[in-house]
Protein backbone atom coordinates (compact mmCIF):
# COMPACT_ATOMS: atom_id res chain seq x y z
CA UNK A 1 0.00 0.00 0.00
CA UNK A 2 1.58 3.41 -0.94
CA UNK A 3 -1.53 5.62 0.70
CA UNK A 4 0.74 6.92 2.93
CA UNK A 5 -2.45 6.35 5.33
CA UNK A 6 -1.36 3.04 7.96
CA UNK A 7 -4.51 0.96 7.60
CA UNK A 8 -6.35 -1.90 9.50
CA UNK A 9 -7.02 -5.86 9.23
CA UNK A 10 -9.72 -7.37 10.25
CA UNK A 11 -9.38 -10.90 11.55
CA UNK A 12 -12.72 -13.22 10.68
CA UNK A 13 -14.66 -11.30 8.82
CA UNK A 14 -18.41 -12.32 10.66
CA UNK A 15 -20.88 -9.59 12.00
CA UNK A 16 -18.57 -7.95 14.16
CA UNK A 17 -15.65 -7.84 11.24
CA UNK A 18 -18.47 -6.17 8.84
CA UNK A 19 -18.71 -3.48 11.83
CA UNK A 20 -15.22 -3.22 12.03
CA UNK A 21 -14.70 -2.75 8.71
CA UNK A 22 -17.32 -0.19 8.14
CA UNK A 23 -16.39 1.89 10.71
CA UNK A 24 -12.25 1.67 10.05
CA UNK A 25 -13.80 2.18 6.14
CA UNK A 26 -15.70 5.70 7.80
CA UNK A 27 -12.44 7.12 8.83
CA UNK A 28 -10.85 6.84 5.89
CA UNK A 29 -8.43 3.78 6.86
CA UNK A 30 -7.66 1.14 4.30
CA UNK A 31 -8.66 -2.34 5.54
CA UNK A 32 -8.09 -5.69 4.65
CA UNK A 33 -9.93 -8.77 5.65
CA UNK A 34 -8.80 -11.99 6.40
CA UNK A 35 -10.53 -15.63 7.21
CA UNK A 36 -10.31 -18.61 7.04
CA UNK A 37 -13.03 -19.04 4.36
CA UNK A 38 -15.83 -16.59 2.49
CA UNK A 39 -17.34 -14.34 4.85
CA UNK A 40 -19.54 -11.41 5.16
CA UNK A 41 -17.01 -8.46 5.76
CA UNK A 42 -14.95 -9.15 2.28
CA UNK A 43 -18.19 -7.76 0.79
CA UNK A 44 -18.33 -4.41 2.67
CA UNK A 45 -17.21 -1.44 0.17
CA UNK A 46 -14.44 -0.71 2.83
CA UNK A 47 -12.73 -3.89 2.06
CA UNK A 48 -9.57 -3.37 -0.27
CA UNK A 49 -8.92 -6.63 -0.05
CA UNK A 50 -9.25 -10.39 1.04
CA UNK A 51 -6.81 -12.81 1.82
CA UNK A 52 -7.81 -16.54 2.93
CA UNK A 53 -5.82 -17.80 5.84
CA UNK A 54 -4.48 -20.85 7.75
CA UNK A 55 -6.40 -21.72 10.92
CA UNK A 56 -6.65 -19.47 13.95
CA UNK A 57 -4.94 -21.30 16.20
CA UNK A 58 -1.90 -22.47 13.78
CA UNK A 59 1.62 -21.36 13.96
CA UNK A 60 0.94 -21.23 10.29
CA UNK A 61 -1.65 -18.15 10.57
CA UNK A 62 1.23 -16.33 12.25
CA UNK A 63 3.81 -17.21 9.43
CA UNK A 64 0.85 -15.58 7.10
CA UNK A 65 0.65 -12.45 8.70
CA UNK A 66 4.64 -11.85 8.54
CA UNK A 67 4.26 -12.59 4.91
CA UNK A 68 1.77 -10.87 4.30
CA UNK A 69 3.01 -7.67 5.97
CA UNK A 70 6.43 -8.34 3.68
CA UNK A 71 4.12 -8.84 0.35
CA UNK A 72 2.07 -6.25 0.98
CA UNK A 73 4.23 -3.74 2.72
CA UNK A 74 1.93 -3.78 5.73
CA UNK A 75 4.16 -2.76 8.40
CA UNK A 76 2.62 -0.33 11.31
CA UNK A 77 -0.45 -1.61 10.29
CA UNK A 78 -3.27 -2.87 13.11
CA UNK A 79 -4.78 -6.17 14.11
CA UNK A 80 -8.28 -6.55 15.18
CA UNK A 81 -8.93 -9.91 16.22
CA UNK A 82 -12.58 -11.32 16.08
CA UNK A 83 -12.30 -14.28 18.54
CA UNK A 84 -10.92 -15.87 21.04
CA UNK A 85 -8.45 -17.92 19.19
CA UNK A 86 -7.06 -15.38 17.52
CA UNK A 87 -6.34 -13.13 20.58
CA UNK A 88 -4.43 -16.05 22.15
CA UNK A 89 -2.52 -16.77 18.90
CA UNK A 90 -1.75 -13.23 18.60
CA UNK A 91 -0.74 -12.44 22.20
CA UNK A 92 1.63 -15.88 22.31
CA UNK A 93 3.10 -14.54 19.44
CA UNK A 94 3.51 -11.08 20.50
CA UNK A 95 7.23 -10.16 20.32
CA UNK A 96 7.52 -11.28 16.77
CA UNK A 97 4.86 -9.57 15.24
CA UNK A 98 5.18 -6.41 17.04
CA UNK A 99 7.76 -5.99 14.70
CA UNK A 100 5.56 -5.96 11.95
CA UNK A 101 2.10 -5.08 13.47
CA UNK A 102 0.11 -2.93 15.76
CA UNK A 103 -1.85 -4.98 18.43
CA UNK A 104 -3.95 -3.99 21.46
CA UNK A 105 -4.10 -7.33 23.14
CA UNK A 106 -2.83 -8.64 26.03
CA UNK A 107 0.25 -10.22 26.81
CA UNK A 108 0.28 -14.19 27.69
CA UNK A 109 -0.02 -14.45 31.06
CA UNK A 110 -2.11 -11.30 31.25
CA UNK A 111 -4.96 -12.70 28.31
CA UNK A 112 -4.72 -16.04 31.04
CA UNK A 113 -5.73 -14.22 33.69
CA UNK A 114 -8.94 -13.79 32.13
CA UNK A 115 -9.85 -16.50 29.42
CA UNK A 116 -8.93 -19.16 32.28
CA UNK A 117 -12.05 -18.67 33.80
CA UNK A 118 -10.95 -20.06 37.09
CA UNK A 119 -7.91 -17.73 36.88
CA UNK A 120 -10.31 -14.65 36.00
CA UNK A 121 -12.50 -15.84 39.37
CA UNK A 122 -9.66 -15.56 41.35
CA UNK A 123 -9.12 -12.07 40.35
CA UNK A 124 -12.79 -11.52 40.79
CA UNK A 125 -12.35 -12.73 44.42
CA UNK A 126 -9.22 -10.42 45.18
CA UNK A 127 -10.79 -6.98 43.65
CA UNK A 128 -15.12 -7.61 45.41
CA UNK A 129 -16.47 -8.21 41.92
CA UNK A 130 -19.33 -10.63 42.75
CA UNK A 131 -19.44 -14.19 41.41
CA UNK A 132 -21.20 -17.20 41.59
CA UNK A 133 -20.28 -19.72 43.73
CA UNK A 134 -17.87 -22.14 42.27
CA UNK A 135 -15.43 -25.17 42.92
CA UNK A 136 -13.29 -27.08 40.79
CA UNK A 137 -13.34 -31.13 40.93
CA UNK A 138 -10.81 -31.37 43.55
CA UNK A 139 -13.40 -29.44 45.58
CA UNK A 140 -16.28 -32.20 44.53
CA UNK A 141 -17.61 -33.10 47.52
CA UNK A 142 -18.26 -29.26 48.89
CA UNK A 143 -20.51 -28.97 45.32
CA UNK A 144 -22.95 -30.90 47.13
CA UNK A 145 -23.62 -27.59 49.12
CA UNK A 146 -24.29 -25.54 46.15
CA UNK A 147 -28.07 -24.11 45.10
CA UNK A 148 -28.71 -26.15 42.61
CA UNK A 149 -29.09 -26.41 39.46
CA UNK A 150 -25.41 -25.99 38.76
CA UNK A 151 -23.28 -25.41 35.38
CA UNK A 152 -20.71 -27.56 34.55
CA UNK A 153 -18.12 -25.89 32.06
CA UNK A 154 -14.29 -25.82 31.16
CA UNK A 155 -11.69 -22.89 32.79
CA UNK A 156 -11.17 -22.23 28.66
CA UNK A 157 -14.45 -21.92 27.28
CA UNK A 158 -13.77 -22.28 23.34
CA UNK A 159 -11.94 -25.25 24.13
CA UNK A 160 -14.87 -26.63 25.92
CA UNK A 161 -17.32 -25.78 23.73
CA UNK A 162 -15.02 -27.35 20.73
CA UNK A 163 -14.36 -30.82 23.12
CA UNK A 164 -18.25 -31.30 23.74
CA UNK A 165 -20.56 -28.83 21.20
CA UNK A 166 -22.05 -27.21 24.31
CA UNK A 167 -21.33 -23.97 26.31
CA UNK A 168 -22.05 -25.51 29.85
CA UNK A 169 -24.24 -28.81 30.96
CA UNK A 170 -26.98 -28.32 33.26
CA UNK A 171 -26.91 -30.19 36.68
CA UNK A 172 -29.84 -30.45 39.02
CA UNK A 173 -28.94 -32.17 42.00
CA UNK A 174 -25.58 -33.74 42.79
CA UNK A 175 -26.27 -36.72 41.45
CA UNK A 176 -26.19 -35.42 38.29
CA UNK A 177 -23.00 -33.76 38.39
CA UNK A 178 -21.47 -37.38 39.21
CA UNK A 179 -22.72 -38.70 36.38
CA UNK A 180 -22.08 -35.61 34.43
CA UNK A 181 -18.43 -35.82 35.71
CA UNK A 182 -18.29 -40.02 34.87
CA UNK A 183 -19.36 -38.87 31.30
CA UNK A 184 -16.42 -35.70 30.74
CA UNK A 185 -13.71 -37.52 31.76
CA UNK A 186 -11.51 -39.05 28.96
CA UNK A 187 -13.20 -36.50 26.58
CA UNK A 188 -12.02 -33.72 28.62
CA UNK A 189 -9.72 -32.62 31.43
CA UNK A 190 -11.22 -32.72 34.14
CA UNK A 191 -8.87 -30.49 36.02
CA UNK A 192 -10.00 -27.59 33.51
CA UNK A 193 -13.83 -27.85 34.76
CA UNK A 194 -15.87 -25.73 37.04
CA UNK A 195 -18.62 -26.33 39.27
CA UNK A 196 -20.75 -23.48 39.39
CA UNK A 197 -24.38 -22.13 40.41
CA UNK A 198 -26.41 -21.60 37.50
CA UNK A 199 -27.96 -17.44 38.71
CA UNK A 200 -31.92 -17.93 37.99
CA UNK A 201 -33.90 -16.46 35.13
CA UNK A 202 -36.89 -14.86 36.27
CA UNK A 203 -37.64 -13.47 32.96
CA UNK A 204 -36.13 -10.46 33.50
CA UNK A 205 -32.47 -10.90 34.69
CA UNK A 206 -31.14 -11.03 31.02
CA UNK A 207 -27.59 -10.96 30.90
CA UNK A 208 -25.64 -7.23 30.63
CA UNK A 209 -22.71 -6.44 28.64
CA UNK A 210 -20.65 -4.04 30.25
CA UNK A 211 -18.04 -2.86 27.44
CA UNK A 212 -15.38 -0.78 27.39
CA UNK A 213 -12.20 1.05 26.09
CA UNK A 214 -10.07 0.75 28.89
CA UNK A 215 -6.02 1.80 29.42
CA UNK A 216 -3.89 0.56 32.38
CA UNK A 217 -7.27 -0.20 33.65
CA UNK A 218 -8.17 3.27 33.76
CA UNK A 219 -11.95 2.88 31.58
CA UNK A 220 -12.10 5.85 29.03
CA UNK A 221 -15.31 5.03 27.75
CA UNK A 222 -18.16 2.55 28.11
CA UNK A 223 -20.88 1.10 26.92
CA UNK A 224 -23.92 -1.48 28.04
CA UNK A 225 -26.38 -3.71 26.28
CA UNK A 226 -28.58 -6.45 26.96
CA UNK A 227 -29.28 -9.49 26.05
CA UNK A 228 -32.97 -10.31 25.02
CA UNK A 229 -32.82 -12.84 23.11
CA UNK A 230 -29.63 -15.86 22.59
CA UNK A 231 -28.71 -18.36 20.68
CA UNK A 232 -28.37 -20.85 21.23
CA UNK A 233 -31.21 -20.54 23.45
CA UNK A 234 -29.24 -21.04 26.76
CA UNK A 235 -25.78 -19.38 27.43
CA UNK A 236 -25.28 -18.10 23.92
CA UNK A 237 -24.32 -15.22 21.88
CA UNK A 238 -27.26 -12.41 21.68
CA UNK A 239 -29.63 -12.48 18.48
CA UNK A 240 -31.65 -9.40 19.67
CA UNK A 241 -30.40 -6.59 22.70
CA UNK A 242 -30.93 -3.36 23.89
CA UNK A 243 -28.64 -0.50 24.52
CA UNK A 244 -29.48 -0.22 28.62
CA UNK A 245 -27.31 1.65 31.66
CA UNK A 246 -26.91 0.20 34.73
CA UNK A 247 -24.94 2.33 37.48
CA UNK A 248 -24.73 -1.23 39.68
CA UNK A 249 -22.80 -3.11 36.73
CA UNK A 250 -20.30 -0.27 36.71
CA UNK A 251 -19.79 -0.65 40.14
CA UNK A 252 -19.05 -4.56 39.48
CA UNK A 253 -16.35 -3.85 36.29
CA UNK A 254 -14.52 -0.95 37.57
CA UNK A 255 -12.37 -2.81 39.98
CA UNK A 256 -11.96 -6.02 37.45
CA UNK A 257 -10.59 -3.74 34.85
CA UNK A 258 -8.37 -2.03 36.98
CA UNK A 259 -7.45 -4.80 38.41
CA UNK A 260 -6.72 -6.36 35.06
CA UNK A 261 -4.53 -3.51 34.43
CA UNK A 262 -6.25 -3.90 31.41
CA UNK A 263 -6.00 -2.02 27.48
CA UNK A 264 -7.29 -2.05 24.99
CA UNK A 265 -11.56 -3.05 24.22
CA UNK A 266 -13.62 -5.87 26.24
CA UNK A 267 -16.71 -7.02 27.09
CA UNK A 268 -17.80 -8.50 30.45
CA UNK A 269 -20.82 -10.15 31.04
CA UNK A 270 -22.88 -9.79 34.42
CA UNK A 271 -26.00 -11.28 35.67
CA UNK A 272 -28.58 -10.10 38.74
CA UNK A 273 -28.62 -12.41 40.76
CA UNK A 274 -32.29 -11.95 42.97
CA UNK A 275 -31.39 -14.25 45.97
CA UNK A 276 -28.40 -11.94 46.84
CA UNK A 277 -29.07 -8.32 45.26
CA UNK A 278 -25.86 -8.42 43.44
CA UNK A 279 -25.03 -8.85 39.92
CA UNK A 280 -22.69 -11.37 39.37
CA UNK A 281 -19.40 -12.28 36.91
CA UNK A 282 -20.13 -14.51 33.60
CA UNK A 283 -16.93 -13.76 32.04
CA UNK A 284 -14.68 -11.86 29.65
CA UNK A 285 -14.17 -11.28 25.79
CA UNK A 286 -11.04 -9.72 25.64
CA UNK A 287 -11.60 -8.08 22.30
CA UNK A 288 -14.46 -6.79 20.21
CA UNK A 289 -18.04 -9.37 20.71
CA UNK A 290 -20.52 -10.64 17.67
CA UNK A 291 -22.72 -7.19 18.46
CA UNK A 292 -20.41 -4.52 18.51
CA UNK A 293 -22.03 -2.56 16.25
CA UNK A 294 -25.12 -1.79 18.08
CA UNK A 295 -22.52 -0.18 20.70
CA UNK A 296 -21.75 2.19 17.33
CA UNK A 297 -25.04 2.82 16.71
CA UNK A 298 -25.37 4.41 19.81
CA UNK A 299 -22.26 6.74 19.49
CA UNK A 300 -19.75 4.47 20.65
CA UNK A 301 -17.36 3.14 18.08
CA UNK A 302 -14.61 0.63 19.37
CA UNK A 303 -12.96 -0.23 16.15
CA UNK A 304 -12.36 3.66 15.78
CA UNK A 305 -10.83 4.08 19.13
CA UNK A 306 -8.95 1.31 18.82
CA UNK A 307 -7.34 2.70 15.60
CA UNK A 308 -6.80 6.28 16.82
CA UNK A 309 -5.16 4.69 20.20
CA UNK A 310 -2.65 2.79 18.35
CA UNK A 311 -1.47 5.83 16.35
CA UNK A 312 -1.37 8.82 18.61
CA UNK A 313 -4.18 10.12 17.35
CA UNK A 314 -6.75 12.02 19.86
CA UNK A 315 -9.46 9.12 20.75
CA UNK A 316 -13.21 9.78 20.32
CA UNK A 317 -14.11 8.25 23.59
CA UNK A 318 -17.49 8.76 24.58
CA UNK A 319 -20.09 7.01 26.75
CA UNK A 320 -23.60 6.00 25.96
Amino acid sequence: MDSGILGAIVIEGHVQGLSNVRSLGELGVPVYVIDVANCLARYSKYCKNFEQCPCFNRIEFVEFLVNLCKSEKLNGWLLVPSNDHIVENLSLHIDLLSHYYKMLVPKKDDLYRIINKNALLDVARSCGTHIPETYGCSDIMRAAGLRYPVLLKGGHGLSFYKAMHEKAIQADSFADVLKIIKMLDGKYNLDDIMIQELIPDNGDNKVISFTCFAVSGQIRSYWMGRKLREHPIKYGTATLAENVDCPLVLEEAVPLVAALKYTGVCEIEFKYDMRDNVYKLIEINPRTWLWVGLAKACGVDYAKMMYQFVNGLVPCFSSA
